[in-house]
């Protein structure tokens, strides 16, 4: 089969590729000109250059695919451009599922996030029927990505025959830009994170998180959400074992939220007049409120999500870094 991928060159698009090449799969990958195409570059693939925002370019490149994993998405945790966030993460959305429809595509999986799902964040672990609004997403990428969800329900609506998959927090390697929780590990590598708050994570190994939207395709029933997540853990927990792997120090001093918060909110007013990304971004105070905590359990018993060792996932992490100029000597 023919698969047509989204997001190829970014850190769970390139994971996507190499599974799709690992099983035989002809391979098309999505890449915007100038794009950093170094996850992929090597790989016997077709590249197919195009824009999210340019509709007829997808158009093209979706004809003759039999599948389509649609993995873009800008996602950062602070931006002085909002409306780029909404047009990439919606309206690229709408345009490339509009592709995949007209142009007769026999399987669509669409990775949305677990930020768009249900999570009580008492600790509580969250799935795929948690109740959830629009007025439970913090900051414009979980705001933008639930959106772009509702977009994805409308094409079931039309004939799209689609799987939705919701990734938790994926780690390993070649985390090029690097991800949020990526520049965590680099600032953990990199004696830069003196201190933490009491948060939670689940985290997944990007291989086995690709190979999650590969059984998706398979084996997932069209129109159903399935959670992609292995572990939850604590950010403290995530520490400890960052020092048993790298060495590098485990921060030991937990903050109170209040004062974090206050000094976010005023990192946020310094960006908006400078530009500049912010030391501590609110959107990132705000979400750790809740511990992100979620069970994976349908996507196990239903596709058979591979639940790789965490520890594993953190170690090749840490050799990425390393290896790739990431972390100072």
């Amino acid at each position: 089969m023919k698969a047509f991928v989204s997001g190829a060159t970014g850190f769970i698009g390139a994971s996507i590729v190499r599974e799709l090449l690992k099983d035989g799969h002809e391979v098309r990958a999505l890449a915007r000109p100038g794009a950093n195409r170094k996850n992929i570059t090597g790989l016997s693939l077709e590249i197919w250059e195009g824009d999210l925002l340019a509709p007829e370019s997808l158009a093209a490149g979706v004809a003759g695919c039999d599948l389509l994993f649609h993995a873009a998405a800008d996602y950062r945790l602070w931006t002085r451009d909002p409306a780029a966030m909404y047009a990439a993460n919606v309206e690229g959305t709408r345009a490339l599922l509009e592709a995949a429809l007209k142009g007769g595509v026999r399987r669509v999986v669409y990775t949305s996030s677990v930020g768009t799902l249900g999570n009580p964040g008492d600790g509580t672990p969250g799935d795929e029927s948690t109740p959830v609004t629009f007025a439970d997403m913090v900051g414009d990428y979980k705001k933008s990505k639930f959106l772009a969800e509702r977009v994805a329900e409308e094409f079931l609506g039309r004939g799209l025959p689609l799987v939705i998959v919701n990734p938790s927090t994926p780690i390993g390697g070649r985390d090029i830009k690097p991800t949020p929780t990526g520049k965590i590990i680099v600032d953990i590598l990199n004696r830069k994170m003196p201190a933490y708050l009491d948060t939670g994570l689940n985290l997944i190994d990007v291989e086995a998180c690709a190979r999650g939207h590969i059984l998706a395709a398979e084996k997932g029933r069209v129109g159903e959400k399935y959670i992609l997540g292995a572990q939850n853990l604590t950010l403290r927990e995530i520490f400890m074992l960052l020092e048993e792997i790298s060495g590098a120090p485990a921060p030991k001093v937990r903050l109170p939220y209040t004062p974090i918060l206050a000094a976010a909110y005023v990192n946020e007013l310094l960006s908006r007049i400078t530009g500049r990304e912010p030391l501590i971004p609110l959107n990132g105070v705000l979400m750790a409120r809740k511990f992100m905590f979620f069970d994976s359990s349908k996507a196990i018993r239903e596709l058979g999500l591979p639940q790789t060792p965490v520890t594993e996932a953190l170690a090749k992490a840490v050799e990425w870094f390393r290896a790739n100029g990431y972390v100072k000597k």
